[in-house]
């Protein structure tokens, strides 16, 4: 079964506990629920161009299949009020990370590897332009995933699909909630409510 098949079907079968949740702190043994994004914001012009960075060329795509695993770095108070490449207002507290390829504003699934945790982040920037490194977390993600401290990771990212029309740091879910990640334990229970 192919990847885009699975998530499919993992959203299919996860969208009945969706509605009527909210944010929850993310623990050991979490994992976020992936959002249904029912108005997606349109890809933000000039993003999908390809451009140089320290004399490395990057050609932006849309790829439903992008898994990838590798070190994860995060930012902050440098850039904290400073426009992203989607023109949004960078806030280093909130659930985003950037991304050297992915489409802008896009949604990816980030697993720590070493301790289990995982959220659904915004991808509103681009980055990281660090050899290794495969993406770039708010230090809010980063603190979700308990990469604070060490300030690098491995992790998993998974592209989820293109992020909301809604505003920032917010993803659209089933039920009219606006979230950014929905979280259950490893089990696939939901907190009662």
């Amino acid at each position: 079964m192919s990847v885009a098949a699975r998530r499919c079907l993992l959203i299919a079968a996860i969208a009945p506990l969706v509605s009527g949740c909210a944010l929850f702190g993310i623990g050991p043994n979490r994992a976020a629920t992936a959002p249904v994004v029912r108005d997606p914001a349109p890809i933000v012009s000039g993003t999908m161009r390809p451009y140089q960075i320290r004399g490395r060329w990057y050609h932006p795509q849309e790829d439903p299949d992008y898994e990838e695993v590798g070190l994860a770095s995060w930012y902050g108070d440098r850039f904290h009020g400073r426009p992203t490449a989607t023109g949004e207002t960078f806030d280093m507290n909130a659930l985003t990370a950037a991304h050297k390829t992915l489409p802008l504003p896009g949604l990816v699934e980030v697993t720590n590897l070493e301790n289990g945790r995982t959220v659904v982040l915004r991808v509103n920037d681009r980055g990281p332009f660090v050899v290794g490194r495969i993406i770039d977390l708010s230090r809010g993600a980063a603190r979700e995933l308990g990469l604070l401290e060490r300030g690098v990771g491995r992790v998993r990212v998974r592209y989820l699909g293109l992020a909301p029309r809604l505003g920032r740091e917010r993803a659209a879910l089933e039920g009219g909630f606006e979230v950014m990640a929905r979280v259950v334990d490893a089990a696939g229970d939901s907190p009662a409510f």
